[in-house]
């Protein structure tokens, strides 16, 4: 079926365009509240490789330095915005674990001998209950951020928001 919104590349495999789109999510919210889900992007995807807490800070740390210079922050911003995404994305970082691990149990699941759905439903309903930790924990950094920035600043995050999910699309 051919959709005229979308070039004739070759579509991506289903886990990789879900990761994207978890990605852009989290991206979104990362950038209009300062987290920066590039933070969790080391090695090429948010579930690709270990990260460690050095690694993390160092990727913050570049992280805020673009964003501080994209939406002009005040020394007093930067003093109130750091704190709040080095804490959203070290309180993040723990469900990044339990996401891949849930991909190795649900490969285990599928290629058991039989097919345990009750095993499958349990782990599904983990996987929204991490979904939606990850969400309310972003949208509390997103407003804790937001309140720090002006309306300028938001709209400018806004339209930046806008392009990075054109790209995506």
């Amino acid at each position: 079926m051919n959709d005229s919104n979308h070039s004739n590349e070759p579509r991506e495999k289903p886990r990789r365009r879900w990761l994207k789109r978890g990605a852009l999510g989290v991206l979104a919210a990362g950038l209009a509240g300062g987290i920066g889900f590039q933070a969790f992007a080391h090695r090429g995807g948010f579930m690709r490789g270990p990260l460690d807490p050095a690694q993390l800070d160092a990727r913050l740390e570049r992280m805020l330095k673009h964003l501080y210079v994209e939406i002009d922050a005040t020394d007093a911003q930067k003093e109130k915005l750091a704190p709040i995404v080095k804490q959203a994305a070290n309180d993040l970082l723990p469900l990044r674990d339990k996401m891949r691990a849930a991909r190795r149990q649900a490969i285990d699941l599928l290629t058991q001998d039989s097919v345990d759905r009750g095993a499958i439903e349990r782990l599904r309903a983990e996987q929204l209950q991490l979904a939606d930790q990850g969400s309310k924990r972003l949208a509390q950094a997103l407003a804790d951020a937001a309140e720090i920035l002006n309306l300028e600043q938001r709209k400018a995050l806004a339209e930046r928001m806008q392009h990075r999910r054109r790209r995506w699309h």
